[in-house]
């Protein structure tokens, strides 16, 4: 009879704690894992992951741990849209992160604002993925972002282009996808403000092995600098092919041209080539440093694929959990006019957030100022210029 009592008592105290122990909030987390843009996704999502561990360490949020609910993408429009809707109708998140590919980020986010789900994306770039959900037609957006848009990777590389390396004749190279060709569009707006026009402009597909035909058209109308918009393999073939080709004009392009991918499959041929990055793998501040030291206690490794996914995604997690706190709640309208109003400075890897976001306001980056210009550099990205290295040091 004692050993009944006894063990009736255990159960009855282990139900009594399971009971007590508050419900996860369930964030939805996707991005391509799998495939040529990985190396941007899985940075992303380690990123996510050290900033989620962070917060559950120091409490969690609403004195709740976040739970994050993973799915790969597949860098696919069609699938992206698919896994956000199974994560709000099936899995019950209250917010997401993530989302690398500008076509995916157009295609999947409407399942967000349908909802009335607020999405932080860490990584897409397009210049349209924070504009699709505008007044009037709708009164909320429930689409905000913490990296670089488009129109100023767009600006800084002509800018680099144009202004410091003094080239007049530039080529274009982008991909298919809506990547490529709203950041082609956003080029040639930016060299239209210099009066110049691109002496040839080149589409290619995804998985396109030769670039030999494009690369022979550009030097003929004699470019002196290719201007890109893809990603890591392919930009990898233009590098080879050119340096094939004995044409070995600089290659200035979006942030892609940091992705791992890139630098490892061009080797040699990557070096000196020039691209915006909101962060560039150096402790500079104490944070990075903490940062970087959280990455390599995590993965065995001192090398981060795409440094600023990574770091993206860790600051998109921080701000979200910031914004459920003070919301006092995960209800979708609540966390949105949460981060509409940030109150507490959030000290990121990417910079210090103060009000990131507003009602009309959906960028935490506006200004060229908090970017730096990149180099590709015995296999490795650093700062093109010491100016850039002391700015981001704080000097």
């Amino acid at each position: 009879m004692l050993r009944f009592i006894l063990a009736v008592g255990l159960w009855l105290f282990a139900g009594a704690s399971v009971a007590q122990a508050p419900d996860p909030i369930r964030i939805g987390v996707t991005g391509p894992f799998t495939g040529g843009s990985s190396p941007m996704g899985l940075s992303m999502r380690e990123g996510i992951r050290i900033a989620a561990d962070q917060v559950n360490a120091a409490g969690g949020a609403l004195g709740r741990p976040i739970e994050l609910i993973e799915r790969d993408d597949e860098a696919r429009n069609e699938r992206g849209a698919q896994v956000v809707q199974e994560l709000i109708e099936a899995e019950g998140i209250v917010a997401g992160l993530g989302i690398v590919n500008t076509g995916v980020a157009l295609a999947s986010q409407r399942h967000y604002q349908r909802a009335r789900i607020p999405v932080i994306t860490s990584v897409a770039t397009g210049t349209l993925v924070t504009r699709q959900f505008i007044p009037p037609e709708h009164p909320d957006n429930f689409v905000f972002r913490v990296s670089a848009n488009d129109t100023l990777q767009a600006a800084m590389i002509v800018f680099e282009a144009i202004d410091r390396r003094g080239f007049d004749r530039v080529a274009i190279f982008h991909d298919a996808t809506n990547y490529g060709q709203l950041g082609r569009e956003d080029l040639e707006k930016a060299l239209a403000a210099r009066g110049i026009e691109p002496v040839a402009i080149e589409r290619f597909q995804l998985r396109q092995a030769d670039m030999t035909p494009m690369i022979r058209r550009a030097r003929d109308a004699g470019a002196q600098a290719i201007l890109t918009y893809g990603i890591g393999p392919e930009l990898a073939q233009i590098a080879n092919t050119r340096a094939r080709m004995g044409w070995p004009v600089p290659i200035i392009g979006s942030w892609t041209l940091a992705m791992s991918n890139f630098v490892d499959a061009a080797g040699p041929n990557a070096e000196g080539t020039r691209m915006p990055q909101t962060f560039i793998a150096e402790p500079t501040t104490e944070k990075r440093a903490t940062f970087l030291d959280a990455w390599r206690q995590r993965t065995g490794s001192v090398r981060i694929p795409v440094p600023p996914a990574a770091a993206q995604g860790y600051d998109s997690m921080l701000i979200l959990a910031a914004a459920i706190e003070q919301a006092g709640s995960t209800e979708g309208d609540r966390i949105r006019e949460a981060l509409e109003s940030l109150e507490q400075t959030i000290e990121g890897v990417v910079m210090t957030y103060e009000r990131p976001f507003s009602r009309a306001n959906r960028e935490s980056i506006t200004r060229t100022h908090d970017i730096f210009m990149g180099e590709v550099r015995n296999g490795r990205i650093v700062f093109a210029y010491e100016d850039d290295r002391q700015r981001a040091s704080g000097q």
